[in-house]
């Protein structure tokens, strides 16, 4: 398997091979968003891509939203499209260096981008990102996909294993209001930190 690092991606995004950009919010995060009303929660969206779901946020006065990635090309992205968000907001770095802690993090085509063998690393790691009252919301595939490549898929039975040792499980369904592509392929999670 290729080595996915910041080289990979960003080859990705220059050649326009982003199968996983949808070019907006996806619809159930959109949901989500929308019955948000503490502006002051800290939020993060690690591996962000283009993050449409940060401009979105930003655009309804989301002030503490921040992104990672591997590559800058995507944040460079967001940055044009919305100049005023904030540069160190734009976070350029490895989701396994962040030390810092987030009211919520947004799980969208991350987990699915990594090496299937980072799956309990990044379990792990997402737990110690959050504040103890936050959450880990998103989706993720609950279909085969790839074993060599990414996106690399999974299964609602192989989740529940994975993030049951730092995770409450409080939400872990089929998506009723995926982009029609995606529909009966995602599953909407909502997990609290043990």
């Amino acid at each position: 398997m290729e080595k996915l690092d910041a080289r990979f991606w960003t080859a990705k995004y220059k050649n326009q091979e982003t199968g996983w950009d949808l070019g907006q919010v996806s619809p159930p995060l959109k949901a989500y968003f929308d019955q948000l009303e503490d502006k002051d929660l800290k939020i993060l969206i690690p591996g962000g891509g283009n993050a449409y779901e940060a401009e979105y946020l930003y655009g309804k006065g989301f002030k503490k939203v921040y992104v990672a990635d591997l590559s800058e090309t995507p944040l460079l992205n967001l940055k044009r499209r919305v100049p005023s968000f904030p540069d160190h907001h734009l976070l350029h770095t490895d989701f396994f260096e962040l030390k810092d802690r987030f009211d919520l993090i947004f799980e969208q085509t991350f987990f699915c981008a990594l090496n299937p063998n980072l799956r309990f690393k990044y379990a792990e790691n997402m737990s110690q990102l959050l504040k103890p009252s936050g959450h880990l919301v998103g989706l993720l595939f609950d279909a085969t996909l790839n074993n060599d490549k990414p996106p690399f898929g999974g299964n609602k039975k192989e989740y529940k294993v994975l993030f049951s040792k730092y995770f409450n499980l409080e939400i872990m369904e089929t998506c009723y209001n995926s982009i029609k592509p995606r529909l009966g392929n995602e599953l909407f999670i909502k997990l609290s930190p043990k």
